[in-house]
């Protein structure tokens, strides 16, 4: 039998290549509790020494925005967020 069919939890990895980077969405597991899914993300999701540091989180536990409605939570964002209006002195150069 299946983890999934067993009810296990579904949880969501997370994998960071390389100290400095940021934990990226590597994918998902079926296990029994914490410790046996970051065991799992780790032989499924870094075989060949991909990352530095593992992140598993149940995914019932995820909250997250709607894309499809980015304008009710971005769209109303204040100008000094995006500082387009400034202008730049020459002796400053690229920025």
């Amino acid at each position: 039998m299946r983890a999934s069919e067993q009810g296990w939890p579904l949880w969501e990895v997370f994998v960071r290549a390389d100290r400095g980077l940021n934990h990226v969405h590597a994918g998902s597991v079926h296990a029994v509790d914490a410790e046996t899914a970051l065991q799992a993300a780790r032989d499924v999701y870094t075989r060949r020494a991909e990352g530095v540091s593992i992140w598993v989180v149940r995914s019932t536990e995820i909250v997250a925005s709607d894309p499809d409605r980015r304008d009710d939570w971005f769209g109303d964002l204040k100008p000094y967020r995006h500082p387009t209006f400034y202008e730049i002195p020459d002796a400053i150069g690229h920025m």
